[in-house]
């Protein structure tokens, strides 16, 4: 007969290897204070019940705060012949205790077991996402701040568009990643029910208090539909979009650092500690790590994409392909939340270059669209306008020369609608100066955006404390 807790019906005992590859302990080890804490609440509510006496509880909780010190402390062994954590941590209280730990498994399964210590462990490691996220924001703030005033070329297909403050552009990613930390709070209020006591799929006979389990774990209520509860990842799907989401956010700003960091641009200088060298060309200096967060956003893809693989055919309840969800799952985590950790200082630490940002939008025809306004406000159509600015651009083109090297003689050769105010309507201060609508590049519209950054800030730091 099989020495597994589950032995009972078994003549054989499978091969180590087999064991082994059907074996989750050494993943989710991470999962034991949650586990512990999970069971705590449940013997709790076992005595609470009647179910189980006094005299177990007290013997079992103080049992798992055994095993839990011991966990701690690392003399803890985990073995592949106990499966997951959910039986490596009963088996060793069974050892400490005897027969009482024996009940802790009254009214409940491994099935909804291991969902509340997940529910409780991506509870944490979403809000530590949200912290660290903070940290990005707050390094762009930082950025905006420092630089406010700065003015770089805006671009559109990688060409030159219109003049744009510094600050617009770290503002632009600073609002992506607070949609990113609004979709973990969105993750976090709908992780709000409770599983335990879903048990294997139908519920359990014994009267169990599942309101009283959910209370002590810091949920509002149990789940509605004990087949769902144990049947479905989607929450582990949902961090995962979200995750993969947010990368490509930072994937883009860091092809974007790249970019700019390059000796064609220099806009963007990196600190020594966030570049690498060449071993055979002593000039380089390269971004390597921004490099390296590009390259990983096709593993995060990957985590998604096999989750949303792994979950396409499963027949309800259970099936073991969902413990593939903590392979995944986990890798997912640890690479965002490493990245967030390089990202934030990585920013931080930049320096821009404006008088090299100035002259690439003095350089590019940045002001075309401001020349264009500026003869539609004479009373010419539109349509019109852009011909006539074309027309300029192509000119200074042949001539290789800038709008700043014009004559006024040669803006009246392409309109006599041309006077000495032009000038002043296409310089970069002006443009930009200009664009005052809610959400522009302007001064005055970029400080009312940085007060809002400010107060997002400050609140959400306050929330997560």
């Amino acid at each position: 007969m099989s020495n597994k807790m589950w032995g009972g019906r078994f003549s054989e005992v499978p091969a180590k290897f087999v064991e082994e590859f059907g074996a989750v302990i050494k993943v989710e080890t991470r999962l034991c204070p949650y586990d512990i804490q999970g069971s705590l609440a449940h013997v709790t509510m076992l005595g609470e019940t009647g179910i189980i006496a006094q005299e177990d509880v007290e013997k079992i909780k103080a049992g798992l705060h055994q095993v839990g010190q011991e966990i701690k402390d690392g003399k803890f062994q985990f073995n592949a012949e106990d499966e997951d954590i959910h039986m490596a941590i009963e088996k060793r209280l069974t050892e400490l205790i005897g027969p009482a730990g024996g009940r802790l498994h009254t009214g409940r399964s491994r099935n909804d077991q291991c969902c509340v210590d997940s529910y409780l462990y991506f509870r944490d490691a979403a809000k530590e996402c949200q912290k660290l996220l903070l940290e990005i924001q707050k390094s762009l703030y930082e950025q905006a701040e420092k630089n406010f005033g700065t003015i770089q070329p805006g671009f559109t297909h990688l060409q030159v568009a219109q003049p744009v403050l510094t600050s617009h552009w770290l503002m632009a990613y600073f609002w992506m990643f607070k949609r990113d930390f609004d979709r973990l709070q969105s993750f976090l209020d709908r992780l709000v029910e409770c599983p335990l006591g879903a048990a294997a799929l139908a519920g359990t006979d014994f009267p169990i208090d599942r309101w009283s389990t959910a209370k002590q774990l810091g949920f509002e209520k149990p789940t509605e539909n004990s087949i769902d509860t144990v049947a479905d990842r989607d929450y582990c799907i949902e961090f995962a979009s979200i995750a993969a989401l947010s990368y490509m956010h930072m994937s883009r700003l860091c092809e974007e650092i790249i970019i700019f960091a390059s000796q064609e641009y220099k806009f963007i200088e990196l600190s020594d500690d966030f570049t690498t060298g060449s071993s055979i060309m002593p000039q380089k200096k390269n971004c390597d790590f921004a490099e390296l967060i590009k390259g990983r956003t096709g593993r995060m893809y990957g985590y998604l994409q096999a989750m949303l693989t792994m979950m396409k055919g499963i027949p309800l309840a259970y099936d073991k392909d969902m413990q593939e969800d903590k392979f995944l799952s986990y890798e997912t985590i640890d690479l965002w939340q490493n990245t967030m950790k390089v990202m934030a200082p990585m920013i931080r630490k930049m320096k821009i270059n404006a008088k090299r940002t100035y002259q690439a939008a003095s350089h590019g025809f940045s002001t075309a669209t401001d020349m264009a306004d500026y003869l539609v406000k004479k009373g010419m159509p539109f349509r019109d306008a852009h011909r006539v600015v074309g027309q300029t651009v192509r000119y200074c083109v042949e001539k290789d020369k800038t709008f700043d090297d014009l004559t006024l003689e040669e803006f009246q050769q392409q309109s006599d609608l041309f006077t000495e105010d032009i000038f002043k309507e296409i310089s970069l201060e002006h443009s930009v100066g200009a664009r005052k609508s809610y959400g522009g590049t302007s001064p005055e519209a970029v400080k009312v955006q940085l007060e809002h950054a400010e107060e997002f800030l400050d609140k959400a730091h306050q929330k997560l404390g």
